[in-house]
């Protein structure tokens, strides 16, 4: 997220706004009284993070709330494993917290730079086929509604409201502390190996199965995998992490210096893609390492681009895949970024992209320079055959009466939302647009 001057825009550079208004709470109290006194001029008013959704999910057109301030650790319990943390946190910082207490988030996904807010609102996830997404690690949470009453919602008040609460696009409220249900400290066992695309694609169930965290990147124009696998150990063992010059090298100058290097050039040569594309397989991702979950499960990304993503039901995701690869090649569009996939348990979030459903999910993207609009509903169009379900903070042109299609619960959210917000203090456009004014 950064601001020019009056104007807000988020990282992707997809969604700009100029508030009437920025407010920078540090309390929980701070984001009660700010809320009234937009209700009471009858302004809308919305909470952003750190701006890296893609959608105009967090554009707040009267008053904008930094929560940058209402970072840290409300309260832990090494018990019952359950860790309150201020709405602002960012995902970043939350290992550091957690440490003295030897506790771990359960999943993460591939970047953290998000707030804990943000994260759980929009639906972030990483991949495992037996894990959720960031909202189903979610046990209690306190927002602020628009009748500037705190309304808490965990096991032992409001229980019935979680499903809708732990990922509630911002439509509900305004959340200032999110309870975790974290897990003991662990080590992943990490191996990344390029592999033959249509050897991975024949055998993706075995081995989606086989690891506790399994993913794929594909670059069009390759027939290459490359693949990533992850296993949980004791937190005993032994700790063999990447040497520092070898991921600097990785991920700060191949994946980020020389890669941004030549998406910009690809804006002027397309011809140049391909053959980048060919290269990049055979430089990265061939590497074994041991680490803290945190290190492993997510990188350094900082190429900006912009992304649509789409969950599936995880049987589809192979023909789905395969469609997408197909177009690729029919269209002869020259596709700079990698398509990744990767996959979730289900879970009972009544917006949540896995609800009732084991899922896996079909990425794609452009360096933000480039526009997106052919390649994305091209895309779109066949992740919907195939049952897709768009990422609440990823690009996408769907309609409140297509997702009501997708979601058993979205006129229960709806009806929540209506008893909340009648007023639709939190909304903006992308918010009457996929959930209806």
């Amino acid at each position: 997220m950064t601001r020019i001057g009056g104007t807000w825009q988020n990282w992707g550079r997809s969604a700009q706004v100029k508030p009437l208004r920025v407010e920078r709470p540090r309390t929980p109290e701070g984001v009660q009284r700010a809320v009234k006194a937009a209700v009471a001029q009858r302004l809308t008013i919305k909470a952003v993070g750190a701006g890296h959704s893609f959608t105009g999910i967090a554009v707040a057109p009267g008053v904008l709330l930094e929560l940058d301030d209402m970072q840290g650790l409300v309260s832990a319990d090494e018990a019952t494993g359950q860790v309150t943390l201020l709405a602002g946190t960012r995902l970043h910082r939350i290992p550091g917290l957690l440490a003295p207490y030897g506790l771990a988030m359960e999943n993460l996904g591939d970047i953290d730079r998000q707030s804990i807010s943000g994260a759980i609102s929009t639906g972030t996830h990483g991949t495992g086929a037996s894990f959720g997404g960031l909202a189903a690690q979610v046990v209690g949470a306190t927002l602020v509604t628009a009748t500037g009453e705190f309304l808490r919602v965990d096991a032992e008040q409001n229980t019935d409201l979680l499903p809708a609460v732990a990922l509630g696009l911002g439509a509900l409220g305004i959340l200032v502390e999110v309870t975790l249900q974290c897990v003991p400290a662990f080590i992943l066992k990490a191996i990344d190996e390029p592999a033959p695309l249509d050897d991975v694609l024949a055998t993706l169930a075995h081995r989606v199965a086989a690891s506790d965290h399994f993913e794929f990147y594909w670059f069009p124009h390759t027939d290459v995998a490359l693949t990533k696998r992850q296993t949980r150990v004791p937190e005993s063992t032994r700790r063999q992490p990447l040497p520092t010059v070898g991921r600097w090298i990785d991920e700060t100058l191949l994946s980020n210096g020389v890669y941004r290097a030549v998406c910009a050039a690809g804006q002027i040569a397309p011809v140049i893609t391909p053959p980048f594309n060919r290269l990049a397989v055979k430089l990265t991702g061939d590497r074994q390492y041991t680490d803290l979950s945190h290190r492993v499960l997510t990188q350094s990304r900082t190429v900006r681009f912009r992304e649509m993503e789409y969950a599936l039901p995880a049987e589809n995701v192979v023909p789905a895949f395969r469609a997408v690869r197909a177009l690729i090649e029919r269209r002869g569009w020259r596709i700079e970024f990698p398509i990744e996939v990767r996959f979730a348990a289900e879970d009972d979030r009544w917006l949540s992209t896995a609800y009732g459903r084991a899922s896996g999910y079909i990425a794609v993207h452009r360096y933000w320079r480039a526009d997106p609009t052919a390649y994305f509903e091209a895309v779109e169009q066949i992740m919907l055959e195939h049952g897709g379900r768009p990422h609440w903070g990823k690009l996408h042109t769907l309609g409140a009466d297509r997702l009501r299609e997708s979601y058993p619960r979205f006129d229960d959210f709806v009806a929540l939302r209506d008893r909340l917000d009648p007023d639709r203090r939190f909304t903006n456009r992308y918010l009457d647009r996929v959930l209806g004014e």
